[in-house]
Parts: C-alpha cells; sequence; structure tokens
C-alpha cells in the first residue's frame, strides 16, 4: 500500500481527523492501552479545525485508498482565540528561555495535536508528517515546539527520534509536561 503525506484540502478531511482523534482521545484508553501506545490530550471542533486551517493547512497521511492513516496540526500563535484552553502554553513561552533568549521571541508554531492511526504505527507514518512540516513550514519559522505528557512515553521518544529536544518540563492541574522543540535555524 502506497503512503502520501499532503495538506488538508478538504473539509472531509477535517472529520477524518476528527475521527482519528476520537479514537485516541485519552479519556476513551484504557491504562494498558495508554502506557503502550501513546494518546491525544486535546479534543478539537470542526469549527476550530477549520479556522486553525485557514491560517496554515494541517499535514496528514493518506494511502492510496484516500484513507487518512495520520494528522499534525498546525497551530499558530494567531489561533490562540480559536482554542482557549492553549494560552497556558503560550503564557509558558512567555518564561521560558531558550537559546539565550524569551522563547516567545522567537517566530515558532505549535504542534496542535499529533496521532497515527493504530494500523499505521511503526510504518513511518509519524515521521512522513515531521519530515512535510519542515519541508511546508522551515523557512518561514524558527522552530515547532509542542508539549507532550511526561506519561507519554511513546510519543515522547518519537519526537526525539526525529529531532525534538527537551526545553522545560512543568505541572499543571492536568499533567506533567515536556515542552519539547525542534530547531530549524
Amino acid at each position: 500500500m502506497m503512503v502520501h503525506a499532503t495538506t488538508v484540502a478538504s473539509e472531509h478531511e477535517l472529520h477524518q481527523i476528527l475521527d482519528l482523534q476520537k479514537q485516541n482521545l485519552k479519556q476513551f484508553l484504557g491504562e494498558t492501552e495508554k502506557q503502550e501506545q501513546g494518546f491525544v490530550t486535546m479534543s478539537f471542533t470542526i469549527p476550530m479545525l477549520k479556522a486553525l486551517h485557514e491560517m496554515a493547512p494541517s499535514v496528514i497521511v493518506k494511502n492510496d485508498r484516500n484513507e487518512l492513516l495520520a494528522y499534525a496540526i498546525v497551530f499558530l500563535q494567531e489561533g490562540r482565540a480559536f482554542y482557549p484552553e492553549m494560552e497556558p502554553i503560550f503564557r509558558n513561552f512567555e518564561r521560558v528561555n531558550w537559546k539565550e533568549k524569551i522563547f516567545s521571541s522567537y517566530n515558532y508554531y505549535i504542534m496542535g495535536q499529533i496521532c497515527v492511526a493504530k494500523e499505521a504505527r511503526g510504518t513511518g507514518a509519524f515521521d512522513m508528517l515531521y519530515q512535510k512540516h519542515k519541508e511546508l513550514y522551515q523557512q518561514k519559522y524558527d522552530c515547532v515546539v509542542t508539549e507532550i505528557a511526561t506519561s507519554n512515553h511513546r510519543s515522547l521518544n518519537a519526537h526525539k527520534r526525529v529531532g525534538f529536544q527537551t526545553l522545560s518540563t512543568h505541572t499543571d492541574e492536568y499533567d506533567e509536561w515536556n515542552v519539547v522543540v525542534w530547531d530549524w535555524s
């Protein structure tokens, strides 16, 4: 089966993202599955995804049957108004230093969420998502950053493999988080 990375081009693909998201939300998974397979924590809606996509298209991996196998949501700073729950993340970037400067002084975007369908895990889809991100956004941004629950070992390991480094760790009312950054400068 052939797979390829591209950007979201239709509302149908946004619905496919939400379907895959629902299958992997932390609150719907058992402890063993969360530990072994990882999870996603944020819940999006179609209006949110449409607004974010209009600013910068998210990257998806599809197979030759046009099925969505993975997605990686681009979350620009301008998207703060569409997802208020992200505000603590942005505020944290105003306090964290990176390369001797406040992180918020860099031109960055957030990996809003990344998810790979169970049947596509271990096939390279994760790496394809990030390589497409780099191809599309490296010329415009210094880096991409995201937060990963420290209990999400699969995601932490996958991000490290791609090239992310831990910027900081913090705890909020939901979990303990590693802030990780992929430096493109």
